[in-house]
């Protein structure tokens, strides 16, 4: 579905990126009665030189916001139920920390979210784009004025768009982030991840195991083959390439050292794909007309499942920030919009990614003080129910109040 708004006025809000957390921007949008146009390559159908690998670990507040975009029940059958996370320390440290295990039974959940490959999500969400949306555009961006009044943006078929509001949710790179003059701050880790999957010959039961090693993380998630994980591992570029570079068999042997026998026999290493990672926050999250929603606001390590859960609580603020404007006759790109979508995102984000950044630094250093403290916490959490489930709940939830498309179903009409 693509036609021109009425008259030919401008975009309630142009949507840069078509990734997950663009699309379910748009949709979110929307939903809140934006005109919307999402303009973005869409997700291929067909099987690329380098297919997709990754898989997203969803918390229950971002599938309640699938449910409420009308996404959910495409992407049930592909949807593995993550019941517990497992964290093990694998190091060779003399103060390794206890194992622990944190089981959603614990906060009476049937299951603390749910992991689906990347590829069914995005084909999901644009599948849904497609059928509501005002517009949506193939292209890219070609450059992007920012006005007092209106964004311009020139797309490289030649096409122009004018809008209220760019939601930038083009990634790490990001020309929307660029034109708007907002700065970054970024971390290099010498750290690349590699995405996979395997087969095991024990079932995971819904659980997922988190082995700490020195140098990174070796993660895996389950899927819904009860005997296949989607498979994470985290560790210093040079040894990523030498692991890319392995045989399947080869791959397959140095797994099976990490993991021993905790999943039984592992086998069937399927396609792998490593990826450099890089901490990236933007100095700001809004200015000139334009919001950043997911990798364009904030980049971090794949620790956590706190990625494009937090992604996603961008796009659904954001719409909560735009309902509002239009309910009160406001400008949705003006600045009180930007300056109230900012504040509301700003601890949620500060607060992930500097969480994140200190659990991997954690697994870097060799400093005994720091390893002390880790295994300390690790411990306390363990023997400590109400730290533990308390512990458990902020890693479901931001520090703030959900964004109305994400709180429970039951609690909040649709």
């Amino acid at each position: 579905m693509s036609e021109p708004t009425p008259n030919g006025s401008p975009f309630d809000v142009a949507v840069i990126g078509a990734g997950p957390a663009g699309i379910a921007a748009a949709l979110a949008l929307h939903h809140v009665g934006a005109r919307v146009a999402l303009v973005g390559p869409p997700p291929t159908r067909t099987m690329q030189a380098r297919p997709e690998t990754r898989s997203a670990a969803l918390l229950t507040s971002s599938v309640d916001f699938l449910k409420r975009l009308g996404v959910w029940e495409q992407l049930m059958p592909a949807a593995a139920p993550l019941t517990a996370v497992r964290i093990v320390d694998a190091s060779r440290s003399l103060l390794r920390s206890p194992d622990i295990a944190f089981e959603s039974q614990e906060l009476g959940l049937e299951a603390f979210g749910f992991n689906i490959a990347n590829a069914a999500l995005n084909l999901a969400l644009y599948d849904r784009a497609r059928a509501v949306l005002a517009h949506l555009s193939p292209a890219t961006i070609a450059s992007i004025q920012l006005d007092a009044d209106l964004a311009t943006l020139t797309l490289d078929t030649g096409e122009e768009l004018s809008c209220r509001l760019v939601a930038g949710a083009d990634g790490r790179q990001s020309k929307c982030r660029q034109a708007a003059g907002i700065e970054t701050r970024e971390i290099h880790y010498e750290q690349s991840a590699i995405a996979s999957s395997f087969r095991h010959s024990r079932p995971h039961q819904g659980v997922s195991t988190e082995l700490h090693r020195e140098g990174g993380s070796v993660t895996s998630v389950p899927t819904p083959d009860p005997n296949m994980s989607s498979l994470v591992w985290v560790t210093g570029t040079s040894d990523a390439d030498a692991l890319i570079a392995f045989d399947d068999d080869s791959f397959a042997a140095r797994l099976q050292e990490c993991f021993d026998d905790t999943l039984g026999v592992v086998s069937d290493i399927g396609p792998r794909a490593s990826f450099p990672i890089v901490g990236l926050t933007a100095k700001q999250l809004a200015a000139k007309r334009t919001a950043l929603v997911g990798e364009a606001a904030h980049a971090m390590a794949p620790i956590g499942a706190q990625g494009l859960n937090l992604s996603l609580r961008d796009g659904a603020a954001l719409a909560d920030a735009v309902a509002a404007a239009l309910r009160n006759g406001r400008d949705p790109g003006g600045p009180y919009v930007l300056a109230q979508y900012a504040r509301v995102r700003q601890l949620d984000v500060l607060s992930r990614t500097v969480g994140v950044d200190l659990l991997g630094r954690s697994l870097l250093t060799k400093l005994l003080p720091v390893q002390l403290a880790r295994s300390a916490v690790l411990a306390g959490l363990g023997s400590i129910a109400p730290l533990k489930r308390m512990v458990m709940q902020a890693g479901l939830a931001p520090p703030a109040d959900l964004p109305r498309l994400m709180r429970p179903i039951e609690s909040t009409p649709a």
